[in-house]
């Protein structure tokens, strides 16, 4: 994308960027979804990318269901925090949906409140690898667990039935997700509640997310702009698996992550002319 041809929003946010925030999901975002989900990688140039975002931006954040140790790995970043991400030009990284984080010293710090359900998800994990049918995938992430039936639609129903089980067993929440069920602690945390940290301090801020997870980090930018007259831009990125729900409260749509990669760069290039 030529940043001539960028949305008029994202010029204004750019124009702010010292006030303001690049927050961005992972998976289907900066990375491709694929069928082994062990296996997802950033698009080339993501890593250089969100470094000229954060030389420019007042805060850059990666938001997403995956562990932060994944995250970093994968982004090629080390020892990224939200508290010194202007100081440093660090990008923050929020993994579990803000059920932990990453921080200066590199230690992965989880919430109090969910650490203390660690064994039961682990417990849950483990009963879910032998209950699934044949081609389930149980992706065990410490403090959650996400069962993906993508390569295999037919264990659908199944393994939606263990999913609920599990959940009332151990108490734990079930979250839709793409081809997928997560379960997670009962606490309250999502890409809303994330969002909403990383915007203190801020004027403005853009989301870029592609699943049904967003839509809590969607609504808490709405919030923001409702109640204090913050410069919010959603952006969604489309593919044939994309909610509907996600399109329709997207102010901005780009095509794959390939179109979000593009889009980011062209915020970085802005803020620096």
């Amino acid at each position: 994308m030529e940043p001539s041809r960028l949305a008029p929003a994202l010029a204004d946010l750019a124009g702010m960027a010292d006030r303001a925030g690049i927050i961005t999901d992972f998976d289907g975002t900066l990375s491709a979804i694929i069928e082994d989900p062990g296996e997802a990688r950033a698009l080339e140039g993501v890593p250089g990318v969100l470094a000229q975002l954060a030389r420019r931006y007042r805060r850059v954040a990666v938001v997403s269901g995956r562990p932060v140790t994944f995250l970093t790995d994968r982004l090629g970043l080390g020892n990224p925090s939200l508290e010194d991400a202007d100081e440093e030009k660090r990008v923050a990284v929020f993994g579990l949906y803000g059920l932990e984080w990453a921080g200066a010293d590199g230690v992965v710090h989880t919430r109090a409140d969910a650490e203390r359900w660690r064994s039961a998800v682990g417990q849950a994990g483990h009963q879910a690898g032998d209950e699934v049918g044949p081609g389930v995938v149980v992706e065990p992430k410490g403090l959650s667990l996400t069962i993906h039936w993508r390569t295999v639609p037919d264990q659908e129903r199944s393994a939606q039935l263990v999913a609920r089980r599990l959940a009332k067993d151990w108490n734990l929440v079930r979250h839709a997700g793409r081809r997928s069920v997560e379960l997670r602690p009962p606490v309250e945390a999502d890409k809303g509640t994330a969002v909403t940290s990383l915007c203190r301090g801020l004027v403005a801020a853009c989301f870029v997310g592609d699943d049904r997870g967003d839509l809590p980090a969607f609504a808490a930018l709405d919030r923001l702009a409702a109640s204090s007259g913050f410069f919010a831009v959603k952006v969604a990125v489309d593919s044939a698996e994309v909610p509907p729900e996600l399109l329709a409260s997207a102010d901005l749509v780009v095509e794959g992550p390939e179109g979000a990669l593009a889009m980011l760069a062209s915020l970085a290039l802005l803020a620096e002319q």
